[in-house]
């Protein structure tokens, strides 16, 4: 049906007629999302007709409430917005215009008390704070319960892991129920040479020296020290400290390595009893899991009495002393239950690494570790009110008086080392002391290893032999003892080490290894010195001054410390030398002057690390440790080892490619597994190759150390080898190091306890052992023949000037042949030492516009040192040097800059007489004017006959300005012949520069006439008459014409600027 007041419903059922308005059941899931954009394009239906008044929900006929069965695609359609009760109208505003009418929502049952709202067309009602704070509220809530949940999943997760994991490592872990039993097996630790020949075996502990003594008849200092030592809350953890154990972790992993261990004794006593060889020296957090399991078991099973009872008697003391019974006897000649706290807390300290803490070889080192031992103790004390230990009923209290005691007690005890027999024993220890390193300590006795070693024995005994030869012959001049390096520089195997004069010889410290101990290395370190120097743009060309010099100790300029003036060895002075010939008669003053150039420490401003320390131990030198090194460090004031500089000169022989020095080759276990083996690594490119060459170059250059060592010196062989001595002040030590490309000999000749020699150097001391080790062993072993230095293709030659290095002028006397890296040549010809400049003679400066008056073209020296300077301007050695090589005194200095309007000026000027004046008179008054705006000195003013005078006389010396003018002289002219005469005004500065002005006189004093005798005459009488007076008229004096005399030259050329003369090529 059809009305103007209803909406057309096209339906194919049947439906009831509703009047004006048709209702339509909404498509909720369908509007649900135009609800929330809040865009309502359907509140407004256009409809035809009338507006209609919207019902009350109470007259609804029944029949609306009805559902449509089906949806007419083309019927208006209302939002679900429409269909909120509160949002319905009861009634809708007339407006003008179309009659428009709204769909409504079938109305409820209930009728609203107040009148209906408009309904917005636009977006719905914002919702109130409280609704909006209770949706956040709920949201966090379920947030936290959600992750509640979960963190409980998580953890009950890695719960259940954790669980997993301990039983899945537990099952793999050894029983430890038979830990009596395991504590007495024992395989016997044998050291090998290179050929295979036995040097030492570490002797069963059953067949040597073990004792088990129970718990309580250990002392209980023992106890307390062990406790304050290796794991002070022994009594509280449950066999592993897990505080202690992620302090490690965290420890290691910021440093990148493993730093800490944090073992308790049961953990400790875990690996040394159950583990497996390979298994004690691994480094992996899975290791340390199954050893913490292992000494939770063993808390589990034994008791605390036991497990320190177990873990006293097992470890391993040193010098073949296993268990603290077998270490008391060995060390005190005492059983374990009569020791002092010195004697305890000594040897507490031994385990931690036996063969380091020897104190037969190493004896401060082992008083270091005596000193740390008893602060540990002494905290313990402290923090615990005295120490617990379960052996006695009293703690052990530790304080200051007590730690005195103790520390005077082991440092004044006579140790008397055991009476063991090896071969090579300093080898031997230094192996021990190497596997130590390598492997924990406990392991290398226990473990049957067999340890091939890189010794050559024949090298070895050559070398033995060799030096106790030389120290016998120099016992009269306090000479005890030495030692000897030998390595290979390509691969740094040791092939020898004989680390004193006699191992068993007490008077002489023999048990001290002197190759690993640190001694002042004199001169032998100046080629690390220039190399370093290489690095910074030097050559073996640069010109270094070996005059009297000073610099600030510490090599900081400003430093209040007296100056150091270094002196040479043979207390003389050389003048201008160059790198080679420096570094090959080592000479003292040009090395200072080469570390003052590179610098101790490091430089901040720079990018990379840099200063001589650095680069040190770049090469390899890991002793320069203190922070108060100064100049004098570059002559040996720091200390090194004998073992690590020789590998340094082995790492220059090897063309500047580093490889550490190497013992071991490989290790195998009892079974003959092979647990170790050598792998040589890439070698480190640690300098150029070229530089390394050029120091080998000067090192073997017998030319080169001619000045300092004579022509035929023992450092002289009949092949080409580089070499380099050194001695320290009061003859302490002299070393001599030196090289082929096939090996390396390192020689150290001193006393183990610092007593000085008497007045051996290092050619007299060590040098003949070097040369007669180096010369057997090249006939011994290469058949004579040795390999020379090759020349890498980076290297070049150039014809430089012999006394300046630099690029010969045409003033350079004469030309040598040098050896340069291609891309750091010689310094260019107009840096040689003769030049010629246009000078301001009173400044020293370049002439320039400001200052034109004072001029002289002449040759200068180029020089910038300054104490070189002084050196030539006041030495007389420097003055003689200066004139030999053509220079006039006095002698000017290239200068810096040129003279400017404000640098200080003379002032000199002959007032009378004037310039070319002719003198008739017997004598001339000279009024001048002499000073200068600073540094007036003193004046003289000379004379000479004719224009350029061949002599010089004296008229005026003195020191008195004549700021204004004034008589300064007079000039008696009494039997000087006539003719032209030159004076020269000279004033002179503090600074040794001077300005002069020169004037021209011409002397013609008229001959004189004898005096008429006065006739007599008769007297007349005169008549008066008018007096008159004759006039006057000058006659000129005739004055000599160009012919007779030369006209005087103009004092001063006038010179276009600028002028800057050029040397002729």
């Amino acid at each position: 049906m059809s009305d103007s007041n209803t909406i057309p419903i096209r339906d194919d059922s049947e439906r009831p007629a509703l009047g004006d308005t048709q209702p339509v059941r909404p498509n909720r899931k369908a509007d649900r999302g135009a609800l929330e954009g809040g865009s309502d394009d359907l509140s407004a239906q256009q409809v035809s007709g009338t507006p209609t008044v919207r019902p009350q929900r109470n007259d609804v006929p029944p029949e609306w409430l009805k559902k449509v069965p089906r949806v007419d695609n083309d019927a208006t359609q209302v939002r679900p917005s429409a269909f909120d009760s509160k949002l319905i109208n009861t009634s809708l505003p007339t407006s003008p215009g179309p009659t428009r009418r709204r769909l409504i929502a079938p109305p409820t049952a209930r009728t609203p008390s107040h009148p209906a709202r408009p309904v917005s067309s636009h977006r719905p009602r914002a919702a109130s704070p409280r609704s909006v704070w209770r949706n956040i509220s709920g949201c966090f809530l379920r947030i936290f319960f959600i992750g509640t949940l979960l963190l409980l999943v998580a953890g009950l997760c890695l719960v259940s892991l954790m669980f997993y994991q301990y039983y899945r490592i537990a099952s793999s872990l050894p029983s430890i129920s038979d830990l009596r039993e395991r504590a007495s097996q024992f395989e016997t630790t044998r050291i090998l040479d290179a050929n295979g020949n036995t040097l030492y075996e570490i002797l069963d502990p059953n067949a040597g020296r073990r004792t088990y003594v129970p718990l309580s008849r250990i002392d209980p200092d023992l106890v307390a020290a062990t406790i304050a030592t290796e794991d002070k809350d022994f009594y509280q953890h449950p066999g592993f400290n897990l505080m202690a154990i992620g302090r490690a972790f965290w420890q290691n992993y910021q440093s990148g390595e493993t730093v800490s261990g944090a073992s308790t004794i049961t953990q400790q006593l875990a690996r040394t009893l159950l583990f497996t060889p390979e298994e004690r020296t691994e480094q992996s957090y899975d290791r340390k899991i199954r050893e913490a399991i292992l000494a939770a078991e063993i808390t589990r099973r034994y008791s605390k009495d036991e497990i320190l009872e177990l873990y006293l008697n097992e470890i391993y003391f040193g010098n073949l002393a296993y268990g603290i019974e077998a270490a008391a006897e060995t060390y005190f000649g005492a059983r374990a239950s009569d020791l002092t706290l010195g004697r305890s807390a000594f040897l507490a300290g031994l385990p931690q690494a036996p063969g380091i803490y020897d104190i037969f070889t190493s004896p401060e080192v082992v008083y270091q570790r005596l000193d740390d031992v008893l602060l540990l103790m002494y905290q313990d004390s402290q923090e615990s009110g005295c120490i617990y230990v379960s052996n006695s009923v009293e703690r052990v209290c530790v304080g200051p008086v007590e730690v005195t005691n103790a520390v005077s007690e082991i440092k004044n005890y006579p140790f008397n080392p055991p009476a063991i027999q090896m071969r090579y024993p300093h080898w031997v220890n230094y192996v021990r002391s190497l596997l130590e390193a390598q492997y924990d300590p406990q392991t290398i006795y226990r473990s049957g290893f067999t340890v091939y070693t890189t010794l050559q024995p024949a090298v070895q005994d050559l070398a033995q032999g060799v030096l106790r030869k030389q120290i016998d012959s120099l016992a009269g001049q306090n000479v005890s003892s030495g030692a000897i390096v030998i390595l290979k520089p390509g691969t740094g195997e040791i092939l020898a080490m004989v680390g004193s004069a006699d191992f068993y010889n007490e008077a002489i410290s023999g048990q001290v290894n002197m190759a690993i101990s640190p001694r002042q290395p004199g001169s032998a370190i100046k080629p690390i010195t220039y190399l370093a120097a290489f690095e910074k743009g030097w050559t073996p060309a640069t010109l270094i001054w070996d005059v009297p010099s000073q610099f600030p100790p510490s090599g900081v300029p400003g430093d209040p410390s007296p100056p150091y003036e270094p002196q040479n060895y043979d207390e003389r002075f050389h003048g201008p030398i160059t790198v080679r010939t420096a570094l090959g008669s080592s000479y003292n003053i040009p090395a200072v002057k080469t570390l003052d150039f590179v610098g101790i420490t490091d430089n901040p401003n720079t990018a990379e690390p840099d200063g001589f320390i650095n680069f040190a131990r770049r090469m390899g030198i890991s002793t320069l440790n203190r922070g108060d090194y100064g100049l004098s460090l570059t002559l040996g004031g720091g200390e090194v080892t004998l073992l690590e500089l020789t590998s340094v000169y082995g790492t220059i022989a090897n063309y500047g490619r580093r490889l550490p020095p190497v013992a071991i080759s490989r290790i195998l276990d009892h079974e003959g597994n092979q647990v170790y083996a050598y792998q040589a690594p890439a070698a480190e490119q640690v300098i150029r190759s070229e530089h390394a060459f050029l120091i080998s170059s000067i090192l073997s250059d017998n030319q080169a150390r001619t000045p300092g060592f004579g022509q035929n010196s023992v450092l002289k062989l009949p092949f080409a080898a580089a070499v380099k001595t050194g001695t320290t002040n009061d003859f302490r030590d002299n070393w001599t190091i030196g090289y082929t490309p096939d090996v390396v000999v390192g020689v150290w000749v001193g006393n183990a306890n610092y007593t000085p020699m008497k007045n051996i150097s290092g050619v007299v001391g060590a040098a003949p052992i070097w040369a007669e080790t180096m010369q057997s062993l090249v006939q011994q072993f290469a058949g004579g023949a040795t390999s020379s230095f090759q020349k890498p293709p980076g290297v070049v030659e150039y014809s430089i000037c012999e006394f300046s290095g630099s690029l010969p002028s045409e003033w350079c006397p004469r030309q040598i042949t040098e050896l340069f890296a291609a891309d750091q040549p010689p310094l260019p010809k107009d840096q040689d030492l003769w030049r010629k400049a246009l000078l301001d003679t009173w400044t020293g400066l370049l002439a320039s516009p400001a200052c034109p008056d004072y001029l002289d073209e002449q040759f200068v020296i180029n020089v910038k040192d300054e104490w070189a300077k002084r050196w030539i301007n006041r030495n007389p050695q420097g003055k003689a040097w200066a004139e030999q090589m053509g220079f006039e005194d006095p002698v000017f200095f290239v200068p810096e800059r040129e003279c400017r309007a404000d640098d200080p000026r003379p002032i000199l000027e002959f007032i009378s007489p004037r310039e070319g004046e002719r003198i008739e008179a017997n004598s001339v008054d000279f009024y001048v004017m002499a000073d200068a705006t600073n540094g007036f000195e003193s004046l003289d003013l000379e004379y000479g006959h004719g224009e350029k005078p061949d002599r010089w006389e004296t008229l005026f010396r003195g020191r008195d300005r004549l700021r204004q003018s004034g008589i300064l002289a007079t000039w008696e002219l009494d039997g000087l012949p006539d003719g032209l005469y030159t004076f020269r005004l000279r004033i002179y500065s503090q600074q040794g520069t001077h300005a002069e002005k020169l004037m021209r006189l011409v002397v013609e004093v008229p001959t004189p006439t004898p005096t008429p005798t006065d006739t007599p005459y008769p007297t007349v009488t005169p008549f008066p008459t008018e007096t008159t007076y004759p006039t006057w008229t000058p006659v000129p004096t005739p004055f000599p014409g160009a012919t007779d005399t030369p006209p005087l030259p103009t004092p001063y050329p006038t010179f276009p600027w600028p002028i800057f003369p050029t040397p002729k090529p």
